[in-house]
């Protein structure tokens, strides 16, 4: 059965922590289909994109380009999932061939956490945060700039999160 090696998006190599290529079989053709669990910073990085073009490398050294589609599925661990139609799959003979009615399906979650993921890559999100203070430090922190302001909260949360062993 084939299996992913590396894959690259627009050029740009992804971390996988386990995927799954295979042929789906339907009753209007094939395509092939690419589920990955990757990262929450590239989720957001192309998790909104229709089409990509992707570079798959597989183990056996055989290379696969191709203009793909991402389709989207919520829950669970973050995923890229996409698919291509194919008009042959001769090229194809060592993929699995799933169809619709197939109970067993490979979980590619299996062994992976998300804290797993955040080990390899933590993802930053904005927050807006409204404090009543006293005026004297609502005059300093006006005058620090988001990155150093970003840098004084994580440490002082950091701080308190240690000491309370919160987590």
């Amino acid at each position: 059965m084939a299996e992913v090696k590396t894959v690259k998006i627009d050029g740009e190599s992804v971390h996988i922590f386990n995927s799954v290529i295979y042929i789906f079989e339907s009753s209007t053709g094939y395509t092939l289909e690419l589920d990955m669990i990757v990262s929450e910073v590239a989720v957001k990085r192309y998790g909104n994109e229709e089409n990509l073009i992707l570079e798959i490398e597989l183990q056996d050294g055989r290379v696969i380009n191709s203009f793909m589609h991402l389709k989207s599925f919520s829950g669970g661990l973050p995923q890229l999932n996409f698919f291509c139609e194919l008009n042959d799959i001769d090229d194809y003979q060592d993929f699995h061939i799933v169809n619709e009615n197939d109970l067993l399906f490979p979980n590619i979650e299996e062994g992976i956490t998300l804290e797993d993921i955040r080990k390899y890559e933590m993802p930053n999100e904005k927050i807006i945060l409204k404090l009543n203070l006293p005026i004297v430090q609502t005059e300093w922190l006006k005058k620090k700039k988001n990155k150093e302001l970003a840098e004084i909260f994580k440490e002082a949360i950091n701080d308190y999160w240690e000491k309370h062993a919160i987590g």
